[in-house]
């Protein structure tokens, strides 16, 4: 990766599940436009599109901007095949599409019928990206890694990875196996709300779907926790470990953790108790803006 390729991702961006133009009506996607305008003019360095976007969600991010870099995070590869993927991507207009990065996951077993053999799909996918006409260059996409066999696929075959719901001990193992070269780009979950129980409150109510997921608590358990922090939503030790839970000078202490860990960038989803966790907390973004002015 490249200095450049770095300084267009910027040390902090926002990650939203709420930027999918495709699932809202025109009122909604002119709030989006409105909001993914108005945090590039905050300065966040990347936009990510969360909950399985398609590119045409991105498409349209990409047009409502003029600089900032977007990403998806992440586009799910049993639902999009990698042909239909190139050709949508090549439909972006040629410099806005230097903006784009298309991150790829093979989500999980229980949201998947025909999940199988996950790691073979993914190095399947990324071969027919590599044959499409036009390709989808290996550095303009990154994978959703969180275990060792992915990590250093994503090291090897795309421009790094984005890892969701970790600690920063796990950012500082990633960094570890995809060596200093690739893009290390992890997820951090945000509830700025200085009430402690309400904090882990509104993170229990976006965490609980998660820890159904084997591969995410495969993934807390190789980093030392146990089944017993996955009751009721999760253990006060887990939730301090997977978010950053207070005001915006804690959140900065979060995330300079991360970066301190091996980091290059931290995608920060807010989430809020009054609007579900989700929405376009715009509130938020800005105040969080104004503490990473000097990083974002």
């Amino acid at each position: 990766m490249t200095s450049e390729t770095r300084e267009a991702f910027g040390r902090v961006g926002i990650w939203s599940s709420a930027l999918h133009g495709s699932r809202t009506d025109d009122a909604g996607r002119h709030a989006i436009a409105e909001a993914v305008a108005e945090l590039e003019e905050l300065g966040y360095g990347t936009l990510w599109i969360g909950g399985n976007p398609s590119v045409e969600d991105a498409a349209a991010v990409v047009a409502a901007t003029r600089t900032v870099t977007v990403a998806t995070g992440i586009l799910s590869i049993w639902d999009h095949s990698a042909e239909e993927v190139a050709a949508r991507i090549a439909a972006i207009e040629s410099t806005a599409r230097r903006r784009f990065v298309l991150g790829l996951g093979v989500s999980h077993g229980p949201m998947v019928p025909q999940y199988t053999k996950p790691y073979s799909a993914m190095v399947a996918y990324l071969d027919a990206l590599d044959a499409a006409n036009p390709p989808v260059d290996s550095e303009r996409r990154v994978l959703a890694a969180l275990g060792p066999k992915m990590l250093k696929l994503a090291a090897g075959r795309t421009l790094g990875a984005h890892p969701y719901l970790v600690t920063a001990e796990h950012t500082a193992e990633a960094r570890t196996a995809l060596g200093p070269g690739a893009l290390l780009a992890p997820e951090l979950s945000v509830v700025l709300d200085t009430d402690a129980d309400r904090a882990r409150s509104t993170a229990r109510n976006m965490l609980a779907m998660y820890l159904q997921l084997p591969n995410y608590t495969a993934n807390l358990l190789r980093l030392g926790f146990a089944e017993s922090d996955f009751d009721n939503g999760g253990s006060v030790r887990l939730l301090d470990a997977l978010f950053a839970l207070g005001d915006a000078e804690r959140v900065k202490t979060r995330t300079r953790e991360y970066l301190d860990a091996g980091a290059d960038h931290v995608a920060l989803q807010v989430l809020t108790a009054e609007e579900g966790g989700g929405g376009l907390p715009r509130a938020e973004w800005r105040e969080l803006a104004g503490m990473f002015a000097d990083q974002t």
